[in-house]
């Protein structure tokens, strides 16, 4: 007869040796042949934890001790750190999260492909000189408490708001705007919306700097339209922060959990902050998608371009292609770039973009990949090169299909997740050999990893 399992029970105390991080940054260890999830702890530590959660695959649990601790552990730079839950890797050296990051990606195409991983070339993560201040944009939610406002972010599995004075890992400028901005609120006695009550107005503030135009905008984001002491508001933004250049309200009055609200109006000043990035200039209105590190977006970009290898010929598609950045990045070395996205203002952004910087050689149109590939091919234009940089939930499954029938010589994937990376990967290499994978550190002290995948048609 098997013996059963023993299985571990909720606040059981056992110690733990951690083998290494999980996708979330957490410590991974095995316990009796159970996988363990502990949050803070670092490959190589051992520990004692006690079990705080139990599911049928696995427990999660926190540390009660470190028996030995890590040689890379440090002390976080963050005082509110523990209780944010933005960052998850604070507690571990720069220069060994680059490690950790690659190590992920490792481990994401040893468990969801059937590769020989050992034989692939998976390269150092690209990091950081600078490791801080990095987010050009802020949307910090804002509560009233005791006469004071705060604004931060809601604390690690619950709904109590952190007040953040100075993220670490925002830029200076967005931290300063916050601050001004809820000083300015609280000297003027500007409600705040309340959201058990759904009373009060002013929910979010965002503030966003263009880095190397040093512009800032900022978006109050409110419950209604009616802004009271609006004037005197602006007067004010404008006096104590003068490098503002867009002051925006954007109305959202529904119960949710999403930032924006359909409705925009300019306040004050442009409806947009300039950016530069590389040799391309872009316009940010409140809701441009824009990439939150510019300094790594560069890196990245630039090995995008490395990848596709283009020699002035080449037909480009840029999936997902947003406003326009990746491609119009191609287009000067590129026969053609098309780009397709389902958002309509993004393509109209991407049509100005192109323009503003000369290119004729774009196109633009709204509308899924995997409904508008198939048409251009059977018109008779076949990419050469095909560039997706899909959301955290990989490629869409028609897409997959559409780019495996399509069968351009080489695919460029942009992953802000290596597990559905991986997958697709697994999918696509019915016809596709991956060539190399190079991570690059966009969120330094956060557990994500982004990468750029070259894949080339067998």
């Amino acid at each position: 007869m098997k013996k059963e399992q023993i299985k571990i029970q909720p606040k059981q105390t056992f110690p733990l040796t951690i083998k290494r991080l999980g996708i979330n940054g957490e410590g991974v260890g095995y316990f009796k042949k159970q996988v363990v999830f502990v949050p803070g702890a670092l490959p190589g530590e051992e520990v004692v934890v006690e079990a705080t959660k139990i599911h049928p695959k696995y427990a999660e649990a926190r540390i009660k001790k470190i028996r030995i601790r890590s040689p890379h552990r440090i002390k976080p730079l963050c005082p509110v750190y523990a209780q944010c839950g933005g960052c998850q890797l604070q507690h571990l050296q720069y220069d060994q999260q680059l490690k950790e990051k690659r190590d992920i990606v490792i481990q994401a195409l040893e468990r969801h492909t059937k590769l020989d991983v050992s034989k692939l070339d998976i390269r150092e993560t690209i990091g950081m000189e600078n490791p801080w201040g990095y987010r050009n944009k802020s949307s910090f939610q804002v509560r009233e408490k005791d006469g004071k406002i705060l604004a931060g972010l809601y604390g690690l599995n619950s709904h109590q708001l952190i007040n953040i004075d100075q993220c670490a890992v925002q830029h200076a400028q967005t931290n300063e705007a916050t601050t001004q901005v809820k000083k300015i609120l609280e000297d003027l006695n500007i409600p705040i919306y309340h959201e058990k009550t759904r009373k009060g107005l002013v929910r979010t503030i965002v503030t966003r700097v263009g880095m190397q135009t040093g512009e800032l905008q900022i978006v109050l984001i409110t419950s209604k339209k009616e802004l009271p002491k609006k004037d005197l508001i602006i007067q004010e933004i404008q006096k104590r922060l003068p490098n503002v250049k867009s002051i925006v309200q954007n109305i959202n009055g529904e119960k949710t959990s999403l930032i924006f609200g359909e409705e925009t109006h300019s306040l004050a000043g442009r409806e947009f902050i300039q950016e530069v990035l590389g040799d391309l200039q872009f316009e940010l209105s409140a809701r441009t998608f824009f990439q939150l590190n510019p300094v790594q977006t560069v890196k990245l970009y630039n090995e995008v371009k490395q990848a596709a290898g283009l020699t002035g010929v080449e037909k480009v598609v840029d999936a997902y292609c947003g406003v326009g950045t990746i491609g119009l990045w191609l287009a000067d070395k590129a026969g053609e770039v098309r780009g397709m996205d389902v958002i309509p203002e993004s393509i109209e952004d991407a049509k100005k973009n192109a323009k503003r910087h000369g290119f004729t050689n774009t196109k633009y149109v709204p509308g899924k990949a995997e409904e508008i590939l198939p048409k251009w091919v059977k018109k008779g234009w076949k990419p050469d090169v095909i560039v997706v940089d899909p959301p955290r939930t990989g490629l869409d499954h028609r897409l997959l299909q559409t780019i495996l029938q399509v069968e351009a010589k080489k695919l460029i994937y942009v992953s802000c997740n290596p597990s559905t990376l991986a997958k697709d990967i697994q999918t696509l290499s019915k016809k596709y050999d991956v060539t190399y994978i190079q991570p690059v550190d966009m969120f330094p002290q956060t557990s994500h990893v982004e990468c750029c995948a070259l894949l080339i048609k067998k």
